[in-house]
């Protein structure tokens, strides 16, 4: 194992923090969201959300996709129209509580088919056309969330995938967690130099430090759920046993974690099938572990992707890059149910993909408004109307 060294938690902390000057100044101050919890869970690839969430009643679905489509029979109904695949039945028990939110036809203007600028989109919360440094989280924090909390981290970024909406933040990306934590002392910050910017860059270490040090013992807290042994699997029970270890305010709001490929341009069915088997269990776990240490009903899981599949299935047995897709909200403080509008099927755009039909930035707006309590404008850049899928 490669073991961390002075220069490795340099550069860690310079790419998870911006410069001073680009932190705005908080212009509110957000009560009472200093212990809550939010996961996003980044589903790498552009999941297929036709697949996802099926609209097994329309038969349109069955001709677009006569051999990669699940059948009516084997699809796990939400109500009359659409229905899961049956991979996720561990989400069954969530959806039946209420705890599992489908958020439909998330998408947004002029999509963009590329892997990299489109999840660079969803990550900053941008136009198609706009070109942002931070991400949405980042100018959350800036708006409000940093003023009023004081976390140990604004964000921990959990396996290989990168900073994501955390871009800009004070996080800590854990390519290896437990690696991490017990290595944190190796790099102590040296002295007060006289050089603002090497004070600078020592103030940043100092940062990525403590919050090290914070999660040093959080990490270690003691949980009795088994979690599942694949990578998504073992990426929630870091997540659980940090959350476990703070006991509440002061301690980390947001983290990212991720699973994939879901690029599924041939052999879709077996691939599919098997990603988001892990993803429901993974899931499913990551409830089960936070309701043993008290803080499910004070998390939000949030999923997301680059894009969605397009509708009519290709030669190789797969679908290429989409556009619009089904995502999940999950939690104790969610309103279960099915929320938005199902893009039809009989109107796709020009390159035969699916029409949004709610802005993804409507997501994260009512994310900063009821889960924050902070003004959402200055984190989606804009207005754009709430989603009623949180109870408070």
């Amino acid at each position: 194992m490669t073991h961390p060294n002075r220069r490795d938690f340099v550069s860690l902390a310079l790419a998870g923090l911006a410069l001073p000057g680009a932190w705005a100044q908080g212009q509110q101050r957000a009560a009472g969201a200093a212990d809550r919890v939010l996961v996003l869970v980044e589903l790498k690839g552009g999941n297929d959300g036709l697949n996802t969430v099926v609209p097994y009643a329309d038969p349109l679905y069955a001709q677009l996709r006569p051999t990669i489509g699940i059948k009516p029979g084997e699809v796990l109904p939400l109500d009359e129209r659409l229905g899961l695949h049956p991979s996720l039945q561990p989400l069954l028990p969530l959806w039946e509580r209420k705890e599992l939110a489908v958020l439909l036809g998330l998408g947004y203007p002029q999509p963009n088919l590329s892997h990299f600028r489109s999840i660079e989109i969803w990550e900053t919360g941008s136009r198609s056309n706009e070109y942002l440094d931070e991400g949405w989280v980042a100018r959350a924090m800036a708006s409000g969330l940093r003023e009023s909390s004081r976390f140990t981290t604004e964000g921990v970024a959990v396996g290989n995938a990168g900073l994501g909406a955390l871009a800009g933040a004070r996080a800590v990306a854990l390519t290896q967690p437990e690696a991490f934590i017990s290595q944190s002392r190796l790099a102590r910050p040296a002295a007060s130099s006289g050089n603002a910017a090497l004070r600078h860059v020592l103030r940043v270490e100092g940062d990525v430090l403590q919050a090290a040090e914070g999660l040093r013992g959080s990490a270690a807290a003691p949980l009795s759920t088994e979690f599942p042994n694949h990578g998504f699997g073992q990426a929630v029970k870091a997540v659980c046993h940090i959350v476990a270890g703070q006991k509440g305010k002061g301690g980390v709001p947001v983290f990212h974690v991720s699973i994939g490929s879901f690029d599924t341009h041939q052999g879709q069915p077996g691939t599919h099938a098997s990603l988001l088997k892990q993803l429901a269990e993974g899931l499913a776990a990551l409830r089960a572990g936070l309701i043993e240490s008290g803080a499910w009903d004070r998390t939000l899981v949030l999923s997301y992707s680059e894009f969605g599949r397009r509708a009519r299935q290709n030669q190789s047995n797969g679908t290429d890059h989409g556009t619009a897709a089904a995502h999940f909200a999950l939690g104790g403080a969610v309103r279960g149910g099915l929320h938005g509008r199902q893009p039809s099927l009989d109107t796709l755009d020009d390159t035969g993909n699916l029409v949004h039909t709610t802005d993804f930035r409507q997501v994260y707006g009512t994310v900063a408004a009821r889960w924050w309590g902070i003004s959402p404008e200055p984190v989606v850049k804009g207005r754009f109307d709430t989603i009623d899928f949180l109870k408070t």
